[in-house]
């Protein structure tokens, strides 16, 4: 009777001040706490105050982006220097141990992220980025390469999940997917970079080991640039730390917006009182969890199995098809077309909405398939000039689309649909999905293609592209403008008695 009563008291608590915020202000964010969705720029946090927070921590995606591309120019270099050149299980050991550790690291990252903070992470993170490449940098042998492209995939495994998740914690409501979409364009320009860099490649003998060198400054900037940047409120407040939440509260959106925000905070830590301390791995497949964490397995299963991986790997092949020799340009020519599509998302993802640009984007992805598929399965089509430049525009298209929404809105929609309590382990867990179908499909890939054909595969690709409409029709939530309290009612319901 006495749990009950405590439990009772703790509802009329939380139902007293969400009524408090929702009559003060319209909204709350729930993946930043703050005082409304606003609906002009008076009513909302200056978005410029917390930007030098998120740029700091979108510089992590930077590295994913550099260390994804690195090894596609100096590959062959790095084989005949280290003495592998020509076997090829070796370098596919060298690539492939990038998403094992990539695994590992999404694995760790979010217990890390919630015992010692968002921003203590990013920087003990830091270090494997740090000594990865160095160890690369400096490598005379097949294990200390391997080695070092583990830990840079451990640094990249708990980045992916830990920068979506840092900046839904602190973007204000009206620019949380804008914010978030920051994500993209940091993995868009560390791709393009190292593209630049690795230019004098093919001339210079050794240019591989700067650009590894190269590789360990971006390490050195998250390290020094968290050292200024704010921790979470959210987990400030998860973790009791009220005093130093209030605090950070002012400093990113002003002192006019903290009695609401701290209102939500409370209110949420009251909800997570009703349930264990900690959420444990157990809890990812509850009943009261195992919907959302659903959500972020299927939405990573299918952007992995809509195909990007394929066309980016066949991307050089279509465009020497179509008479450009230069792998360099065509290379620059989809990392542009990718560049792009993330800055049109950056300015109407809190436009549009997630959800609608999250089907508008596998639609696209679809049409550009299935104009793929024509181009190599139609022999008017095929034995024809016209053929191979449909499947350069159709390649374009769908990178194009694919940063439009499959790419950004996945991974800003996450941290917006788990609630604090397992905001890090879901995180995770949908992190580990996405690895395994990325290590999966470039496993089997070329196997498939040699069996049934490449158009066959575009064909697949454009189906659950097709499903993946469906699915973001029917399954996900909008949460553009959302509260908190909103989202989480719906997806979770009362908290368990």
């Amino acid at each position: 009777m006495v749990a009950r009563s405590t439990r009772d008291e703790a509802r009329v608590l939380i139902e007293d001040a969400a009524q408090t915020v929702e009559d003060q202000l319209p909204e709350v964010s729930n993946g930043a706490p703050q005082n409304g969705a606003p609906q002009n720029d008076e009513d909302s946090p200056d978005w410029r105050r917390v930007l030098p927070h998120v740029i700091t921590a979108a510089f992590a995606n930077f590295c994913f982006g550099y260390h994804i591309g690195a090894l596609n120019g100096p590959l062959e270099q790095i084989a005949a220097d280290l003495g592998f050149a020509g076997n090829t299980i070796t370098q596919g050991v060298v690539v492939s141990t990038f998403l094992i550790g990539a695994f590992i690291g999404s694995v760790i990252g979010g217990p890390l992220s919630d015992a010692i903070g968002r921003r203590r992470t990013f920087q003990l993170d830091a270090i494997p980025l740090i000594l990865g490449p160095a160890l690369m940098a400096s490598s005379h042998d097949v294990p200390s390469i391997v080695l070092g492209r583990l830990l840079v995939g451990i640094g990249v495994g708990v980045n992916t999940s830990l920068v979506p998740l840092y900046i839904s914690e602190i973007a204000p409501t009206k620019y949380r997917g804008t914010l978030g979409s920051l994500c993209q364009i940091g993995t868009c320009i560390g791709i393009i970079t190292v593209l630049l860099v690795g230019l004098p490649a093919k001339e210079v003998d050794g240019w591989w080991r700067t650009m590894f060198w190269l590789g360990t400054i971006p390490g050195f900037v998250i390290m020094g640039g968290m050292q200024f940047a704010a921790e979470s409120p959210r987990w400030l407040g998860k973790v009791g730390k009220w005093d130093e939440a209030k605090k950070t509260l002012t400093n990113l959106w002003g002192e006019r917006f903290v009695e609401g925000a701290m209102a939500d905070l409370r209110a949420v830590a009251e909800a997570d009182k009703l349930e264990k301390d900690e959420a444990s791995w157990g809890d990812m497949v509850s009943p009261r969890y195992r919907k959302v964490v659903g959500i972020g397995a299927v939405l990573f299963i299918l952007q992995q199995f809509a195909g990007i991986n394929g066309v980016l790997y066949f991307s050089s092949t279509t465009f020497k098809e179509a008479g450009i020799g230069s792998d360099m340009l065509a290379s620059a020519a989809v990392a542009a077309s990718n560049l792009v599509g993330a800055l049109v998302a950056l300015y109407v993802m809190d436009r549009v909405g997630r959800r609608s640009l999250l089907m508008g984007s596998y639609g696209g992805m679809a049409a550009s398939m299935l104009l793929l598929t024509a181009a190599l399965a139609v022999p008017q089509l095929h034995d024809s000039g016209a053929g191979s430049v449909l499947s350069v525009v159709g390649t374009l298209a769908y990178v194009f689309t694919f940063a439009l929404g499959a790419g950004p809105v996945t991974a800003i929609l996450l941290p917006e649909i788990f609630n604090t309590r397992i905001r890090a382990k879901g995180m995770a867990v949908s992190l580990c999905v996405h690895w395994v179908c990325n290590y999966s499909i470039g496993l089997f890939f070329l196997e498939a293609v040699e069996k049934v054909g490449v158009a066959s595969i575009y064909a697949f690709f454009a189906a659950v592209s097709l499903a993946s409409v469906a699915y973001a029709s029917s399954q996900i939530p909008e949460t553009k403008g959302r509260s908190l309290e909103e989202i989480e009612k719906e997806l979770y319901g009362a908290a368990p008695e």
